[in-house]
């Protein structure tokens, strides 16, 4: 788990050149809080907690600005920059079978 918290320091510094300290970064990038966010809601997903993982989305988008579904798939090393209002869906089962 810590080493997937300081992955994600790392990235936010090799992406934004305007990133100066790692208190910093925790304290004032809601991309960073909205990602960690999105792993306790798919946490909940994914262990059929279904309300428990879209509270958790609802309660990270009110205090980010930023939604992510907790049924979203996502990968490593995502950056979130200046993301107020960004939306990050699920994708249909239909799309997945194509």
């Amino acid at each position: 788990m810590f080493k997937t918290l300081r992955e994600d320091i790392r990235t936010i510094f090799s992406r934004d050149p305007a990133a100066r300290s790692t208190l910093e970064i925790l304290c004032c990038y809601p991309g960073l809080h909205a990602l960690w966010g999105y792993r306790v809601a798919h946490f909940y997903w994914t262990h059929n907690m279904r309300f428990c993982g879209r509270l958790t989305s609802q309660c990270t988008r009110f205090f980010t600005g930023i939604e992510i579904h907790p049924g979203a798939k996502i990968g490593k090393r995502l950056f979130i920059d200046h993301g107020m209002g960004v939306v990050v869906g699920k994708r249909p089962k239909s799309a997945m079978m194509s």
